[in-house]
């Protein structure tokens, strides 16, 4: 076959599969409507799988191990303890807080209680002492790096020690991690069932609509059988109106998340890690075209084949 031959073949293919698609509006609109369902159950576990993760990764900064110094601390000797905690593949970030920047944030948080101010004042000198803030690469690793601080790295040059306290005080924090990171791999395996489960239900009616007009055209069908028409000239059209319903309702889908994204959008902001779907939506629209288009366009194009392949004898 010539590529001329081939290209007018394909073009009849789908101009035959697009009037079956739009003449059976009624079965259409059915079978678009239940792939659209299906569609929007992947794209609503996607973006909550998103904000999920958004939660876990904002509570997951707010875990770290505070490490308060005696006020006589000399700051080499608190940045040789700073070096040797970077060092540490359990490690992410340390933050080195000096005396002075510590009184400065002390008398920001407290600006309205004039009677600590004026305490303070009273004093004459800087109670506090300086601070290491350090994050973990994994919130497992917390406990240990606690530890670090039993050794000797915690000593000054002389022997003596010049740590005053290790505060892990998130511990409320890491429990907390510790469900949310439950709750994200228990909703990933339900999802995946959920998925499955609707991916299954749409094949089977999609199949029975294809089933349906195969039969409606069975007599066009003897009438190409007898003058000789290819597999592919016989077989396309249905297919091609498989993935057709497969791409409406990708499209349907799409448009729906446009204004349930931009109603939640706000919400999800105050509430979820600080992503707003909507934007996310927007600035990630290439993603979910991708992910809904490519699922409609698959469960389409798979229940037109198995229809094809079991009642279109050829």
């Amino acid at each position: 076959m010539n590529p001329k031959t081939f290209w007018v073949n394909i073009k009849r293919v789908a101009k035959s599969g697009f009037l079956s698609f739009w003449r059976n509006w009624f079965v259409t609109l059915s079978s678009v409507l239940v792939m659209t369902v299906t569609l929007f159950v992947v794209g609503t576990l996607a973006f909550t799988g998103i904000i999920l993760n958004a939660s876990l990764t904002q509570l997951q900064e707010k875990v770290d191990v505070n490490v308060y110094f005696i006020t006589s601390a000399k700051e080499e000797d608190i940045l040789s303890v700073k070096q040797s905690l970077e060092a540490l593949p359990e490690v992410a970030q340390v933050e080195y807080i000096s005396r002075d920047a510590a009184l400065l944030a002390f008398r920001e948080r407290h600006a309205n209680d004039q009677l600590t101010l004026q305490a303070l004042d009273e004093l004459g000198e800087n109670p506090l002492g300086a601070v290491l803030n350090i994050r973990a690469r994994d919130t497992s690793q917390y406990e240990s790096i606690a530890g670090f601080f039993d050794s000797e790295a915690a000593l000054s040059r002389d022997g003596s020690t010049i740590v005053d306290k290790v505060n892990f005080f998130q511990e409320s924090h890491r429990a907390a991690i510790l469900r949310l990171d439950g709750i994200i791999v228990a909703g990933e395996r339900i999802g995946f069932a959920i998925i499955i489960l609707f991916a299954v239900t749409t094949v089977m009616i999609m199949f029975n609509t294809i089933r349906l007009a195969i039969y409606t055209a069975r007599e066009e069908i003897g009438v190409m059988r007898l003058v000789g028409a290819s597999q592919m000239y016989i077989r396309g059209p249905f297919m091609f109106e498989g993935v057709m319903y497969g791409l409406c309702a990708a499209l349907v889908t799409l448009l729906l998340f446009y204004p349930l994204t931009l109603w939640l959008g706000a919400a999800t902001e105050d509430f979820f890690g600080g992503i707003n779907v909507f934007r996310y939506y927007l600035s990630h629209f290439a993603w979910f075209f991708l992910l809904i288009v490519g699922t409609g366009v698959l469960l389409g194009g798979l229940s037109s084949y198995l229809a094809v392949r079991r009642y279109l004898k050829i």
